[in-house]
């Protein structure tokens, strides 16, 4: 258990940051550092606490996040611009943001003398359009220059590959992961499996870009912020990346709206829209390296994610 630590997360008002949040809140100091563009934190009581602090900021600042960061022994790298009617709309935001502002973030975490931990967000899109038990040794892809979903999936992969730099030039210990569809209490934005559960709710019709044959592996949030606390913490974590998903968790995108329905006894119609842009057709993740590293395995199924989402978004929306 980590304790008695000094953490700086960026995008600690995000849905993932905070979740991690609540999970270190109590036996360390923790900085949320956020422009507060998602913020989950609203549907919280974590502000309330005495050793939470709200930096409002921006990571493009890079003397902002150096001295909010100063004294930091972990330093969690989540701020990011993601979601494709975003990255469509700011193709510029999004690189910059995901690039530029991972290099402030590496940049000061090496000025302050990070010692324990940074740990880098990345995404499975870095796999590209197909991607079955992809592991961590696999090619990543880089996909056509111009085409929406892969500007997000470059920003990404960039930070990567900085990271990992800094890990190799510098001695940072640094850590990446690489999230395959999280989802659960908290999220916003434009996460598919948290919409389906608001329409669900609300009866509403169900969108879904394309014709729905897309294949996805769907983690639960709490499973994802069990996996970064024992990478944060586990030697042999450090220089490493790391798949986390659920490969038990695999269902059509179809599937899934059809699965939210049941789940919930919805009465929403399923309609079927253009794509916006390129789509991932297939996407499951190997992930016997946070096994064998980390002894982390997910745990909570489709069904019982969908419910406990359910249940949060009943008392939230």
């Amino acid at each position: 258990m980590i304790k008695n630590k000094k953490i700086f997360i960026t995008g600690g008002a995000g849905f993932i940051g905070s979740t991690l949040a609540t999970q270190l809140c109590d036996n360390n100091e923790v900085i949320l550092f956020d422009n507060l563009h998602r913020n989950t934190l609203q549907y919280t009581d974590l502000l309330d606490k005495n050793n939470i602090q709200l930096m409002q900021g921006n990571v493009l600042d890079y003397e902002l996040v150096k001295e909010s960061m100063r004294g930091s022994n972990i330093v969690v790298h989540a701020a990011a611009i993601a979601g494709i009617d975003t990255v469509i709309k700011s193709p510029v935001r999004t690189i910059e943001v995901n690039t530029l502002g991972t290099a402030n973030v590496l940049r000061a975490a090496k000025e302050n003398k990070v010692k324990d931990r940074f740990m880098d967000f990345s995404t499975s899109e870095v796999f590209g359009s197909m991607a079955y038990r992809c592991s961590e040794k696999d090619n990543t892809v880089a996909g056509s220059a111009g085409e929406a979903r892969w500007t997000y999936a470059v920003s990404k992969l960039a930070g990567e590959h900085l990271t990992y730099s800094y890990f190799a030039e510098y001695g940072l210990p640094t850590v990446t992961i690489r999230p395959f569809n999280i989802y659960g209490p908290g999220q916003t934005g434009e996460g598919a499996l948290a919409i389906f559960v608001k329409r669900a709710l609300k009866n509403e019709d169900i969108h879904i870009y394309g014709d729905g044959s897309q294949i996805r592996a769907w983690c639960y949030v709490d499973d994802m912020v069990e996996a970064m606390l024992i990478a944060l913490e586990n030697p042999k974590a450090i220089g490493e990346s790391f798949n986390i998903g659920n490969a038990r968790a695999v269902v059509t995108i179809y599937g899934l709206a059809q699965t939210v329905c049941r789940v919930l006894n919805s009465k929403s119609n399923i309609i079927f829209d253009e794509p916006l842009s390129a789509d991932i057709e297939l996407r499951i993740p190997e992930t016997d390296k946070a096994f064998d590293i980390l002894g982390f395995r997910a745990k909570v199924d489709l069904e019982e994610g969908i419910i406990k989402t359910a249940e949060w978004f009943s008392q939230n929306m």
